[in-house]
Parts: C-alpha cells; structure tokens; sequence
C-alpha cells in the first residue's frame, strides 16, 4: 500500500510541478532543461560557435537547450552540438545524434570520429546509471559515470573549456570532487533550483583544464 501512496503522491507533485509546466509550455522534453539554464547562466557558459558535447542525451531536453544557444541567424546552428545516448531519441533540428553505450570504446571511437579531431568547448552531462538501492555499488556507479565524462572531458577539452555532470551526494561524493580538482582550475557545485529539494542530486562544474 505505502509504495502505491508514493507513486500517487509523485504523480501529484510531478503534476503540479511548476517546472513541469514550464517545460510543456516551451517545448523542452524534460524539466531538466531549467537546471542546465540556470548553470549555463551563473557560469556564463555556451556561446555561438561552440561545439557542445552531450552525454547521456535522452529525452533531449540538455541538447534542445544548447541548440537554442548556439542557433544563429536563419535558425542555423553556430557551433555544434552531438548528442549521445544509450536509448534511441527523437531527433532535434541540427543536433548530431549517436546512440551507443558510452563505456564501450567502440562508441568512443565514433564520437571521436565525428569531432574530426577539433576540441570541444564544453561537456555536459545529466546521465545517471540505474540505481540498485544498495548504497556501496550505486555510490561505485555514480563514480564510474562522472569518471568516464571526466575522462572525456580531460581528452577532448579545450583548454579554456569546461565540464558539467550530474552527481549525487552521499558516499564517493568527495573523491569525485577530488578528481575534479586534479584535472580543473575551478570546480563549483550547483544545486539549481530546478533539482527537487529531496534529491541528492549536486551538479558539479569544471572550468579551465590545469596544464
């Protein structure tokens, strides 16, 4: 019964959510567009002429963001933005799409192959690995995504480029911070407003790669 009451109680509040709301009226997929707005605007990250990469794409809503900032005069995008996702997704107007597991190096490859060799401006990342409930290997998970973007950030970045990914606090928190700072010479945590006051969900932001 108690499991039945919270998914009724979820419906509701995803409902009346005002973020939900927001999302239907201006065409964003998801309401996680509303937390990578309002990272991108304190930050004052993503301008025209970017190339943007997006991990863990799907539903699109990230990608639909960067497309808006990178689109130019005639609704063409200035800049480019490949989006990349283990699940299949709709397509958006100029966006690159390639759908593949990103822990497999032959999905790497090809992302790599689509960059053409050109460094990136900015990594965004919203994925989050299936969480089993089980504190030690979910904490073990969450680690191995934000490693795996930390990684391709460090490879692929500009040197004046940044990072964005989706953590979660509790457990392995602190090392990925740590890792973080190995590699950036800034590194903030955001909690946008937009991030459901009860989830544990922290963005962390790396900016200007260390030489």
């Amino acid at each position: 019964m108690a499991k039945k009451k919270f998914s009724k109680e979820w419906v509701q509040q995803h409902i009346n959510d005002p973020y939900v709301k927001m999302a239907q009226q201006k065409g964003y997929r998801a309401r996680a567009a509303f937390k990578l707005i309002e990272i991108l605007d304190t930050e004052k990250l993503m301008h025209k002429g970017d190339i943007v990469v997006d991990l863990g794409a799907a539903p699109g809503s990230w990608s639909q963001v960067a497309r808006e900032r990178l689109v130019g005069t005639g609704g063409v995008i200035d800049g480019r933005v490949i989006a990349l996702d283990l699940l299949p997704m709709e397509p958006i107007a100029g966006v690159e799409f390639l759908q593949g597991d990103f822990r497999e190096d032959t999905v790497l490859h090809q992302l790599e192959t689509m960059l053409e060799g050109k460094q990136v401006n900015l990594v965004i990342s919203d994925m989050a690995p299936n969480l089993s409930g089980v504190g030690s290997a979910d904490s073990a998970r969450i680690q191995h995504v934000c490693d795996l973007a930390l990684e391709f950030a460090v490879n692929h970045l500009k040197p004046d480029g940044a990072l964005i990914v989706k953590a979660f606090h509790g457990s392995g928190f602190s090392q990925i911070v740590e890792s973080f700072k190995r590699h950036f010479v800034r590194v903030v945590e955001r909690k946008p407003k937009a991030s459901r006051g009860k989830s544990s969900e922290t963005f962390l932001v790396g900016q200007r790669l260390k030489s």
